[in-house]
């Protein structure tokens, strides 16, 4: 039986929090596809292949003790489309608090009646990543902060070095 999951989102970077998410479900899955929404409208600030780079590096470790093959797509349109394109059986998706929940549920029924084959799974984030958003960890890192507590350290490297280059 082929268990594969899509786990969603921009991953712009990664952060603890991501992969609290990825380290909990890995032992539920054969494979993971980490799906990278690619949106015209938006800027990233890091490419894909550097975001492809970081969730490698940094999943590297708990996906070989858990089994699970953990591999990056991108996608551009809508999460069940990827999820048949990637033969997921399941959309994966975090939740730090009842604002998410909110949220993802609707966004779950949503899926459910475009893809009725593909269920929805939440994941809770652990009480000491829910905090975390990539957002906030971008805006610590551009004025300088420490985020070394937010995101593992090649992580934490790459957004600095982006930074010091646009101060340069």
């Amino acid at each position: 039986m082929n268990r594969t999951a899509l786990y969603t989102g921009s991953f712009d970077p990664i952060t603890h929090g991501h992969l609290d998410v990825l380290r909990a479900a890995a032992p539920m899955f054969d494979r993971i596809v980490v799906g990278i929404g690619v949106h015209p409208g938006k800027t990233p600030l890091f490419s894909v292949e550097e975001k492809t780079g970081l969730i490698a590096a940094t999943t590297a470790d708990f996906a070989k003790k858990s089994g699970c093959r953990i591999e990056c797509a991108t996608f551009a349109g809508l999460a069940v489309d990827a999820a048949r394109e990637q033969a997921a059986i399941v959309l994966l998706r975090g939740l730090r608090d009842g604002t998410d929940l909110d949220y993802e549920m609707q966004m779950a029924g949503m899926n459910g009646a475009m893809a009725p084959e593909v269920q929805t799974i939440f994941m809770p984030a652990s009480p000491g990543v829910r905090h975390i958003t990539a957002t906030l960890v971008r805006q610590i890192a551009a004025m300088g902060g420490d985020i070394s507590t937010f995101v593992p350290p090649e992580v934490g490297s790459a957004l600095r070095a982006k930074f010091s280059k646009a101060k340069s």
